[in-house]
């Protein structure tokens, strides 16, 4: 951490003594396996139960913890979020106001742009004191020294969110974002199109109903997704073991796209172009798939739980499901982002900063979440809510999110995402050789990755 992180912080971790008492607890509960366990069910069990007696506890010492702490005098925040989903600011800025005495002002800066902003606006000054952001951008903040470790509410946080939400959230052991949803891809089908009303459950049964229904002078298709797009296509390569790099993606020099399973996934991949898909991949867009989806042409759409809604309005018998079982045996692995809020690490108030931002992410506001805009909560407690269990798509959705690779961190990735599209568009019109195109792809990642540093 630089100089400038380091005195910034030094203001929080002053407060944070304070709370020893009640880090020691946490530290004792069992938190972080009992979240984990309860990760992997969202149905009410045994270990629910842990994990529900471990985020009491965790909600009991962060009360404590929030009674000691103290804004900064004459504190007033700025937090960036999507302007569609304000309102949850807004609810959360009006309790942090009644508490506190703190003004919160809403600007309109998503999670797909807000590190890139505060990256810039940070060191001058002008960035919002709190900021939601995907996952997989954080190993580049980090390394830009623009957003503060979560050190006050750490125990807590571990303790109330699902391990995978945490882990994306962490770098070389140090936590940084408060989790606040999670996100990844399913199917999205037509009951009223697929055999039995029922999505296949295997690629060869998918293949086979390809095989029936497929139409391409009439633009009726039985599966699609963007193929030629990275993060829409690597629930295949996952699936067969590939990986983008080593150790649960933080290893840079351990690049696995070219292993056995990743030349094998890149066969099979190109095979799905003549037995499922017949087009070009540039010519397969997201708006290309609603609109063939929504007026009945097409049977089965990718997408994630963003769409549910839409789908819902637009599809008379709509279902969703986990991925189709591969070949090989083996579920596909689709990448998954975790969201969470993050201070700056340049922000005047990172006492007021952390308190907002464990606030707003807590189990009532994921839970409001949900209740407002069907987001997927990371928080435990909320995973086992009967609204979000019983929800048929919500639950689905955490399911294969359990089956789902977090899109790596580390700054390295900006390497993968700059060669992917070439790769897989090679694969699939051109249905170049698995071995050579794999070998080329993960040379190319090593020099990119080489050259970023």
């Amino acid at each position: 951490m630089n100089k400038k992180n380091l005195m910034i912080m030094s203001s929080v971790l002053a407060m944070s003594v304070v709370m020893s008492a009640c880090g020691a607890s946490s530290e004792n509960n069992g938190g972080n396996n009992a979240a984990a366990d309860t990760t992997t069910n969202t149905s009410t069990n045994a270990n629910t139960t842990n994990a529900a007696d471990t985020t009491d506890n965790a909600a009991n010492s962060t009360n404590a913890v929030t009674e000691e702490l103290k804004p900064e005098e004459g504190a007033k925040l700025v937090v960036w979020y999507s302007a569609s989903e304000k309102q949850l600011i807004e609810e959360a800025a009006k309790e942090f106001k009644e508490k506190y005495g703190i003004d919160v002002e809403y600007q309109d800066v998503g999670p797909d742009k807000s590190i890139e902003k505060i990256t810039t606006d940070g060191p001058a000054g002008v960035g919002a004191d709190v900021f939601l952001a995907v996952h997989d951008r954080l190993g580049s903040a980090v390394q830009a020294g623009v957003v503060l470790p979560n050190e006050v509410f750490a125990e807590e946080t571990k303790a109330n969110n699902s391990q995978k939400a945490v882990d994306a959230q962490t770098i070389d052991g140090q936590l940084y974002g408060y989790p606040m949803n999670v996100e990844t891809t399913a199917v999205f089908y037509n009951k009223d199109l697929v055999p039995n009303g029922e999505a296949p459950k295997t690629w060869d049964e998918v293949i086979n109903f390809a095989k029936t229904y497929n139409d391409a002078k009439n633009d009726k298709y039985a599966y699609m997704w963007e193929a030629g797009n990275g993060y829409w296509s690597w629930g295949i390569f996952g699936g067969y073991g590939s990986y983008v790099f080593g150790k649960d993606g933080t290893d840079a020099n351990d690049i696995g796209l070219n292993n056995e399973g990743g030349v094998e996934a890149a066969k099979f991949f190109s095979s799905l172009k003549d037995a499922v898909l017949p087009i070009k991949a540039g010519d397969i867009k997201g708006d290309i798939k609603t609109s063939l989806f929504t007026s009945g042409k097409l049977a089965m759409n990718v997408s994630g739980p963003w769409q549910t809604q839409e789908f819902k309005n637009g599809v008379k018998n709509l279902g969703v499901a986990e991925f189709p079982t591969l070949p090989n045996g083996q579920p596909m692995m689709p990448f998954s982002g975790v969201k969470g809020f993050y201070v700056n690490a340049y922000s005047k108030y990172p006492v007021a900063a952390n308190l907002f931002a464990e606030l707003v992410s807590s189990e009532k506001y994921q839970l409001r979440n949900f209740e407002l805009f069907g987001t997927l909560p990371s928080n435990n407690n909320v995973i086992n809510n009967e609204k979000v269990s019983s929800d048929p798509f919500a639950s689905v959705f955490l399911k294969q999110f359990n089956n789902s690779t977090p899109m790596p961190k580390i700054a390295e990735m900006n390497a993968f995402w700059s060669t992917q599209e070439a790769v897989l568009t090679s694969l699939w019109n051109d249905k170049a050789d698995a071995k050579a195109t794999m070998d080329d792809w993960s040379k190319k990642m090593k020099d990119a990755s080489a050259t970023s540093k």
